[in-house]
């Protein structure tokens, strides 16, 4: 098939990606770490301390192609950096990482959220536009993606939960990069990756996980996005 004879829903092959997470010891980074190793990947667990990083490895049980390691090996070493680190330490930690994540596809998967009693959840301005944009911003000779933000870490982490049926909304500016984070997504069993816009429109997809904790909060469930008519 030719370039010009693709569709959209042809998508690479991604079986083989290594897969780093920074900020893989919280309970969202740990969670994708579990499903993309059932999934047959050889995954890093990023932190600032490799003894912190080994243990988060250890707890998702032996078995798995998984390990922890110092945050610089996690992204050096990993063919796809996944970005799960607290909002506050988010550009930090990736100005610390610059060389190790150049010429790597990178996915931010940071919600920029405050918390206030009696209103509950809602989104931070940033000054780049989303955490996205703040990456790209910080990782200029990286290829940053947005994906993964609304993913509940709880069924992530969940033994009893086989498949996850739910999309996962991948924004970005290079269309080999958001094909491959597409088809990464679709490697969790339940889940489709689908492409949701250019980077300057992860604000709003950001925002929106203020939208979904409001829900499963009012009806305790853990609810996700399904896109009609794709």
């Amino acid at each position: 098939m030719t370039e010009q004879q693709k569709t959209p829903y042809d998508l690479p092959d991604a079986s083989g990606l290594s897969i780093g997470i920074l900020g893989g010891t919280g309970d969202q980074g740990k969670g994708l770490a579990r499903r993309f190793a059932l999934a047959g990947h050889r995954v890093t667990i990023g932190s600032r301390k490799a003894e912190r990083a080994q243990q988060a490895a250890d707890d998702l049980g032996a078995g798995l192609p998984v390990r922890g390691a110092e945050n610089p090996v996690a992204a050096g070493e990993s063919d796809v950096v996944i970005v799960a680190v607290p909002w506050d330490g988010h550009k930090a930690t990736l100005e610390s990482l610059r060389a190790e994540l150049s010429g790597r596809i990178v996915v931010d998967c940071v919600n920029p959220l405050g918390f206030e009693k009696g209103k509950g959840m809602y989104a931070l301005p940033v000054e780049e536009g989303s955490a996205a944009q703040q990456a790209a911003a910080v990782l200029p000779d990286s290829r940053v993606v947005a994906a993964f933000h609304h993913v509940s870490a709880k069924l992530l982490l969940d033994p009893e939960v086989d498949e996850m049926a739910l999309d996962v909304l991948v924004l970005g500016d290079d269309r080999e990069a958001t094909d491959l984070v597409q088809a990464l997504a679709g490697r969790i069993p339940g889940m489709r990756g689908i492409y949701g816009g250019k980077l300057h429109n992860a604000h709003q997809i950001e925002a929106f996980t203020a939208n979904l904790i409001s829900i499963n909060r009012r009806y305790k469930a853990h609810a996700g996005l399904r896109i009609t008519d794709v």
